[in-house]
């Protein structure tokens, strides 16, 4: 059993997407805030989402590609995380840690105006993110090519969020990846359960 720590229609709602996705045990624990109050049955240190906790271990996971890589892996039969001796394994594991490391800080520097650090800090331009990404969709559909994984999970939810936004760049690559994702049936689940208690 994974219990999800999640507040509605935050970056916690995709793991109800995966979760229902992977056809895994779960419970959802809805944490009562994001501030500085932070709810003390939240086990993340910063009291923010998503984490998990593994039932089964105890263990607890956060930090969104951690969770998709630790779900995909316990849950291998679902088929959507490459596992160890998988050809697509390195491709998977460089975009779950590409989204957190590189698409995350450009697209928070692009969406507050914030200037990028110099480039040795291993930052670049929210353009360059998108132009990565539109290139290995254009053999796609999905990041690793023909086969759906928990990594379109992080980079769908998040186009589709910022989809209508001015700052998206006009692309039919990322329009038609995002209806892929948007039109799965497990994300339809997830959206109904997403404000439940």
């Amino acid at each position: 059993m994974i219990t999800l720590f999640h507040y509605p229609q935050t970056r916690s709602s995709r793991f109800i997407f995966l979760l229902e996705e992977l056809g895994a045990p779960y419970q959802i624990h809805q944490i009562t805030n994001l501030t500085e109050s932070k709810d003390p049955n939240n086990p993340h240190p910063h009291g923010k989402v998503p984490a998990i906790r593994d039932e089964d271990t105890g263990e607890v996971i956060y930090e969104s590609p951690a969770i998709a890589l630790y779900l995909t892996d316990k849950f291998p039969k679902a088929g959507i995380g490459p596992t160890v001796g998988d050809n697509k394994r390195g491709a998977y594991l460089s975009w779950l840690v590409y989204y957190g490391s590189v698409l995350e800080p450009a697209f928070m520097s692009k969406f507050t105006n914030t200037p990028v650090p110099r480039p040795q800090a291993g930052w670049v331009e929210f353009e360059q993110v998108m132009e990565h990404v539109i290139g290995a969709l254009s053999k796609g559909p999905y990041l690793l090519g023909e086969k759906f994984s928990a990594a379109d999970v992080l980079y769908g939810t998040t186009f589709a969020m910022f989809g209508r936004s001015p700052m998206m760049p006009k692309s039919e690559v990322i329009d038609l990846y995002v209806k892929h994702i948007t039109e799965r049936p497990a994300l339809a689940r997830a959206q109904a359960k997403d404000g439940q208690r």
